[in-house]
């Protein structure tokens, strides 16, 4: 697994155009959202952002990023050279979907860190933190799965489109408007109950039963997500 994920390290170094898109895109409009908070916290609130970055990352950085580099490994044959390997279908995904994983992991933490040297540390850190490692691993899920759906990576700048900007819309639409209305609508969509949570743990005063109430949501997209991972994923280009 390991040997699998340097050499993935190798390659993504080596995609420009992948460095760019992934992750230097996300990165710069986390940074606008951060310059710009006071604008943006007086329409949502600091939580909003801190969902905002979260799910910018996450969608465009982990997900797109995940779907493209499995495409692209399929398309070579990649994948099938290497189930032909002592590695394991588990080791093999983990061994290349690591090294993205840990880079946009490092990205949130970093960009998340900003946000609270600026505008102060969240109330509750834990709970920030199960927010965002339950995020990445449902957009890992969706990533598996769409990438069952994407011939190639050019194809995978389509295929993304509708997962990644349903997200974040739903980011800003909780985010701004809250869920004192379609309270149950808005937490059962991919996002909303994450942002939400993310809201809490930013700023606290909210029962902890009341957030933990909003871990069913994620781990039910979690479980979802997996589902079709296992449906839709592919090894072999379709004949």
């Amino acid at each position: 697994m390991l040997a699998i994920a340097l050499s993935e390290v190798i390659q993504i170094f080596r995609n420009r155009l992948a460095l760019v898109t992934s992750f230097i895109m996300p990165v710069a409009v986390c940074a606008f959202f951060i310059r710009q908070h006071e604008q943006f916290a007086a329409l949502g609130s600091l939580g909003y952002i801190a969902a905002v970055v979260v799910f910018t990352v996450g969608a465009f950085g982990l997900y797109t990023g995940t779907v493209t580099t499995l495409a692209a490994r399929r398309q070579n044959l990649f994948l099938k050279r290497l189930r032909s390997t002592a590695a394991d279908d588990v080791g093999i995904l983990c061994g290349l979907l690591l090294p993205i994983s840990l880079i946009v992991l490092v990205q949130i933490v970093a960009i998340l860190g900003v946000l609270a040297m600026v505008t102060g540390l969240p109330a509750d850190v834990l709970l920030l933190s199960a927010a965002v490692l339950l995020t990445l691993v449902m957009m890992l899920g969706l990533g598996l799965a769409t990438a069952g759906l994407t011939n190639s990576p050019e194809q995978a700048q389509i295929t993304t489109l509708p997962v990644s900007l349903g997200v974040v819309a739903v980011v800003s639409w909780v985010g701004i408007a809250g869920t004192d209305d379609l309270t149950l609508l808005k937490r059962l969509l991919p996002g909303g109950a994450a942002t939400e949570l993310v809201g809490n743990a930013w700023h606290g005063g909210v029962p902890v039963a009341d957030s933990l109430v909003l871990l069913a949501p994620m781990a039910g997209w979690i479980v979802v997500a997996v589902a079709l991972a296992a449906r839709f994923f592919r090894w072999e280009p379709r004949r």
